[in-house]
């Protein structure tokens, strides 16, 4: 493939703009279009046909495993790379049985971002490493186990593994003690507690406690 021709979409400007800007060096990717929301995505890709499409999962309007799903039944020629902060179960096995040609955590090297959307674009599948422990164990035989889509919203919109942060944080670890217990890395533990904190719109973990065992939460 000459060029790849991709479609941007995530609801943050500034992951947009960082997304073009580690892409400024590879001169077979270009960014055709950018989506800040699922419909909006969905249709510019009717407008362009590209070639991919690089989406976020929490987006408004519609979210990203939703957009993946209907872009696999209108435009299946159009490959699907998600580009997300959560590594949690829900999300991946949801993910894949959208239709999605790959999975890959924000927290990724530039190197790994480029491998992927080449790898994808050319055909094939790509998932980060901190994701393939999850696809190993739901995808036995290739059959998938069912996931309902239900899993993915719960109090406050938490996701297992945000769940299972919040719980070591309320022990006072620190984020390099939570990567080293959940087997994730540092970076991604990092990301974790940022949202977390957003979601319950907390500013300390004093608050975050509060809030916590007002709502059981755990």
């Amino acid at each position: 493939m000459e060029q790849i021709n991709i479609i941007l979409a995530d609801d943050h400007v500034l992951v947009r703009d960082g997304i073009k800007s580690l892409l400024e060096d590879d001169k077979s990717i270009h960014v055709i279009d950018e989506a800040s929301n699922g419909k909006e995505a969905l249709e510019i890709i009717a407008k362009n046909k590209p070639d991919l499409l690089v989406v976020d999962i929490r987006m408004p309007e519609m979210n990203g495993i939703e957009v993946v799903k209907r872009l696999k039944k209108s435009n299946p020629e159009v490959k699907a790379l998600v580009l997300s902060m959560h590594d949690s179960e829900e999300y991946v096995v949801q993910s894949i049985q959208s239709g999605a040609d790959g999975y890959l955590l924000k927290g990724s090297s530039k190197e790994e971002f480029l491998k992927a959307l080449h790898t994808v674009a050319e055909g094939g599948k790509y998932f980060s490493g901190d994701v393939s422990s999850i696809i190993i164990n739901n995808f036995v035989d290739g059959k998938p186990k069912k996931v309902t889509d239900t899993s993915v919203e719960n109090d406050f919109n938490l996701t297992k593994r945000e769940k299972q942060i919040l719980k070591h944080v309320l022990k006072g670890l620190s984020n390099k003690e939570i990567a080293e217990e959940l087997k994730i890395s540092k970076r991604t533990a990092e990301v974790h507690r940022f949202n977390l904190m957003k979601k319950l719109e907390v500013k300390n973990q004093m608050e975050l406690a509060n809030k916590a065992n007002t709502y059981n939460l755990l």
